[in-house]
């Protein structure tokens, strides 16, 4: 599976993805892109799945648009020791061919 890390991550997280392409959005090119901009760069590219510190992202975006699985983590600041707990969340959501919309993961 194809997955990008927003900006808003800490990219040591990509080492929790040893079985899938992940890319942060530095990697890309892709820093300072609005979230709809970001969407199509991710469709054009064949990237399956937007992981996001950005809660707002669900209420600014018509997924219905992108067919783009966008993982919101929920924690008490985007840091890799809060974050990493979260993990086997969204490895579930990964084994079970996550549909198109947003999921939010705390």
């Amino acid at each position: 599976m194809k997955i990008l890390l927003d900006e808003n991550l800490p990219k040591k997280l990509k080492q929790e993805f040893p079985h899938h392409e992940v890319w942060t959005a530095r990697e890309k090119g892709w820093n300072g892109k609005k979230n709809g901009e970001l969407l199509r760069l991710m469709q054009q590219d064949g990237i399956e799945v937007l992981l996001t510190f950005d809660k707002n992202l669900q209420h600014q975006q018509n997924f219905s648009r992108y067919p783009i699985t966008v993982i919101v983590l929920t924690a008490y600041k985007n840091s890799y020791p809060l974050l990493k707990p979260l993990m086997l969340k969204v490895h579930s959501v990964l084994d079970n061919s996550p549909q198109a919309g947003a999921i939010m993961i705390s």
